[in-house]
């Protein structure tokens, strides 16, 4: 860290932090405990969402840290190191877990100003490349305290946070809306397909109904032998496909299991452009997805879970009915027609089935139909592919404002702070502080 500006310093996190109190829970077993863990940090909006409680007794054996108002919990745990919260007031007094450092500011230190600059991509890049472990790769406290931070004079480090929380609270509202554009793209495809079953499409004010058997030539069932673990994309392998390649509208061919060679073929329920397939068996969730396959790859057979539905020449468009098989309409009796214990485990019978109503229109009235839903979807493709651009900037712009701001540079230097460093007075009786000996350092 070089060329910091005048009157800021470069200290170690443990230069401008306090210890922490810990306590067994269990030494007090009737006492109601709440608890932070690293599941509690919701770390796309860095706030503690999902504390748990529990009483003395039954306290985790990592729950031991005392957290006050105003700390910056910073997960050490590899995975989770993205997982940094500020302690709130109603939760003062939780208990957090020991792969959770507790950085508890001192008198030199801001501790939004502390919390902005462990949420940096710079120091949570620099402070994994400490990550030590092979089962649970994990930094320690000792790494965390002894990273380095630039540390302005304190009014300067409120100035700092005052524009930091400006400029971000901007991208936060961006973000917030930004996360209900996704929705709105599922709504839109449900009003679309929901207006083109009525036959709005085509200029009906309401379309007639025709079972789904008007519609297919025949059904058929597949096949689930013991496959090999791994997918296959040779086209010479023989392969079954596992009911996840079936999504709404959309089928994805890699989601397969390759045949085991001492197993033969059934080229009979092999997979051809033009089939539309429906899951028949599974969680209720997973229960009557259909999708049409507009490309398939040979040797790639129907699974057992599955309907494959071909359509009558003449009478019906594939893509046609595995829209329609989407919209709301149909997806409510598909709902209703589920048979079966328990919601983990229910089926579609063929007979229910072919019985499913959907719009009567000739084939040029769905080929018709099939392209305005085109249009329509391929417009919201672009919506949605806007706001993944935005969502993926987004970040990026909070983390260049970091930067920033950890050069001295978002705001203007104010020369009367120079030399306001001073170290921090001596907390004398304050029950938080603790002898060196009991210092939550690793």
């Amino acid at each position: 860290m070089s060329g910091l500006p005048k009157g800021w310093k470069e200290l170690s996190i443990g230069e401008v932090t306090l210890p922490f109190k810990s306590i067994d829970p269990t030494k007090e077993p009737s006492k109601e405990y709440r608890y932070i863990d690293i599941g509690s940090i919701d770390n796309s909006r860095q706030i503690i969402t999902d504390p748990k409680a529990f009483k003395g007794r039954d306290a985790p054996s990592r729950a031991r840290r005392v957290v006050q108002e105003c700390d910056v919990l910073f997960s050490t745990v590899r995975t989770y190191l993205k997982n940094i919260a500020t302690v709130p007031r109603e939760l003062s007094g939780a208990l957090t877990s020991t792969g959770i450092a507790v950085l508890r500011s001192s008198a030199l230190m801001d501790s939004s100003y502390l919390f902005h600059w462990v949420t940096s991509d710079a120091f949570v890049t620099e402070i994994s490349k400490a990550q030590d472990g092979t089962m649970y790769p994990a930094v320690s406290d000792r790494d965390v305290l002894s990273s380095r931070i630039a540390v302005p004079p304190l009014t300067e480090q409120r100035r700092i946070v005052a524009k930091l929380d400006s400029l971000t609270g901007g991208t936060t509202r961006a973000r917030e809306q930004l996360g209900r554009i996704p929705r709105l793209i599922s709504k839109y495809r449900e009003a679309i397909l929901s207006k083109a079953f009525e036959g709005v499409f085509v200029g009906l004010s309401s379309a007639g109904q025709v079972t789904l058997s008007a519609y297919v030539k025949s059904l058929d069932q597949g096949w689930s032998p013991k496959c090999e673990s791994s997918a296959s994309d040779d086209p010479k392998d023989w392969a079954v496909i596992k009911t996840t390649a079936i999504q709404p509208i959309h089928f994805f061919a890699c989601e397969n299991k390759k045949l085991p060679p001492t197993l033969q073929p059934r080229p009979n329920i092999q997979i051809q452009a033009g089939d539309v397939l429906i899951t028949r068996a599974g969680p209720r969730s997973r229960v009557g997805i259909s999708c049409v396959v507009t490309t398939a790859r040979p040797h790639l057979m129907l699974c057992d879970k599955a309907y494959r539905i071909r359509a009558k020449d003449g009478k019906a468009d594939p893509t046609f009915l595995a829209m329609m098989l989407n919209s709301p309409q149909a997806l409510r009796q598909i709902e209703e027609m589920k048979t079966g214990i328990s919601d983990s485990g229910l089926n579609l019978t063929q007979e229910k089935f072919l019985n499913l109503s959907l719009p009567k229109l000739n084939l040029e009235q769905q080929q018709t139909t099939v392209r305005r839903i085109e249009t329509a979807f391929a417009w919201l493709d672009r919506v949605a592919a806007e706001h993944a651009n935005a969502s993926r900037l987004l970040p990026k712009l909070d983390q260049a404002i970091l930067a920033k701001a950890f050069r001295g540079e978002l705001i203007s230097q104010n020369s009367t702070e120079g030399g306001n460093l001073v170290p921090p007075p001596k907390l004398e009786g304050n029950p938080h502080r603790q002898s060196g000996a009991n210092r939550q350092r690793t």
